[in-house]
């Protein structure tokens, strides 16, 4: 099947530029330069005239709910809300039930996703305070890296303890796996949440959330995380920041290394702050908290600037029931891997960060820290994940738009001015204005050393 795209202007390492795609067997074969249509016969093309052509975006932090949770989410819905949104590779937390903590429940998500997934699929690895021991059993091309919660977590995956943290970075490092680290302080939230329950009762309200989990919490366990990674020389991803303070404990990237520390922001702290709670409620309650105005504005200039590394959504859906209620009561998480690329181009329109830096945050940066293999860029010879965007396409979001199983978002009702018009997952065309390809399957992610 040879397909070509052409008209659009293509963005791709750090250019963007008028060419054309030309795709074969779904690889990508050829990249010419220039707004001629190239001649010869191909079984499919694609006129992206007024467009842009982006690699296929990559989602380095979902939670899917599969297996185990899956009347608030799964890899079948999810995945299609991702192809909507020009996603086109995620890597999925280990928080379902049973947990990704032993090689069987590994195992077992590679299978679901391999008949459920429409579009490419990896798995991080939980860690426990007693499994380091497992590491080395995992064939390191299959997995990302190890995703360690350090802050209040669900089941045993929590990992408190300095013997079985120091196990984990050192194994980590050993074997070359990235870390992604939940930083948070329990202690300190846990002190938190009792001073606003004897304040307010119960069930604090849901304004005092940033203040329960606090930029204190995520400082302090972001800072011993470090000390950790730089102690036993581990890469370390700190995942969702939120403050401004944590900010300075990240290594600035460069072209031609890759930093230790990197850092991830979310879309829930780059679009949200805490004046929003009066108006969304517990609809934008996740874990970290979103916080002030003034973090707001630093992680988005960090992101601008390059000192953070990538951009995920933290995609976590919840039956919008489990959304009620306040501090103590409300669900922690939000759909949001339908929206992000459009959220994302967005604050390009504001003038927070131009669309290179977004292909970088969302697919070139995912791709080169977790050395997934020959994906992210745009590259004759790599397989053809690509995302194509218009701009000045104003829409509404609405329930009925909504593809996650959930069927609720921060955002119903907002205008946004891109749309995602194609959607290509290993050369196949699995959305197109609107319409989606049913049987469309992704492929397992292979995994490098960077």
């Amino acid at each position: 099947m040879t397909t070509l795209i052409y008209g659009g202007r293509i963005v791709n390492e750090g250019r963007t530029f008028y060419g054309s795609l030309i795709i074969n067997d779904g690889v990508i074969a050829d990249i010419q330069e220039g707004n001629i249509r190239p001649r010869g016969s191909y079984q499919h093309s694609v006129d992206a005239t007024g467009c842009f052509v982006l690699p296929g975006i990559i989602d380095s932090h979902v939670h899917f709910r599969e297996p185990g949770l899956t009347r608030k989410a799964d890899i079948e819905s999810e995945s299609r809300a991702a192809a909507y949104g020009g996603v086109t590779s995620y890597l999925e937390m280990p928080n379902t039930v049973p947990q990704t903590t032993t090689i069987k429940a590994l195992e077992q998500k590679w299978q679901l996703a391999a008949g459920e997934s429409h579009v490419n699929y990896g798995f991080f690895f939980g860690a426990t305070n007693t499994n380091a021991s497992l590491f080395h059993q995992i064939d390191r091309s299959l997995i990302p890296g190890i995703k360690l919660f350090m802050g209040a977590s669900t089941g045993n995956m929590l990992v408190d303890r300095r013997e079985a943290l120091d196990s984990v970075f050192g194994e980590a490092a050993r074997l070359h796996l990235p870390v992604m680290a939940h930083c948070e302080d329990t202690e300190i939230i846990n002190r938190n949440m009792r001073e606003a329950k004897a304040a307010m009762g119960p069930d604090p309200d849901i304004s005092r959330h940033p203040l329960i989990r606090s930029a204190e919490a995520c400082y302090a366990s972001s800072a011993k995380a470090v000390e950790l990674a730089r102690r036993h020389g581990t890469r370390l991803h700190i995942a969702h920041l939120s403050t401004a303070r944590e900010l300075q404990l990240l290594d600035m990237p460069t072209d031609t290394s890759l930093p230790q520390i990197t850092g991830e922001a979310t879309l829930a702290h780059l679009l949200f702050d805490d004046s929003d709670y009066a108006r969304l409620g517990a609809l934008i309650k996740c874990n970290p908290a979103v916080k002030t105005a003034a973090d707001k504005q630093a992680l988005r200039q960090a992101v601008a600037s390059g000192r953070i590394y990538t951009v995920g959504t933290d995609h976590a859906p919840h039956l919008l029931e489990e959304k009620q209620g306040g501090a103590a009561t409300a669900k922690s998480g939000m759909p949001m891997i339908q929206f992000s690329l459009v959220s994302m181009l967005q604050l390009a329109d504001e003038g927070v960060l131009g669309i290179e830096r977004i292909v970088e945050l969302m697919c070139h940066h995912p791709a080169r820290l977790f050395g997934i293999s020959r994906r992210g860029y745009l590259r004759p010879g790599y397989h053809a994940d690509v995302t194509i965007v218009r701009p000045n396409a104003r829409w509404t979001l609405t329930k009925e738009l909504i593809q996650s199983k959930c069927k609720w978002s921060p955002l119903e009702g907002h205008t946004f001015n891109w749309r995602v018009e194609h959607t290509y997952c290993n050369g196949r065309h699995i959305y197109n204005k609107g319409i989606f390809a049913p049987d469309s399957k992704g492929e397992q992610l292979k995994f490098d050393n960077p």
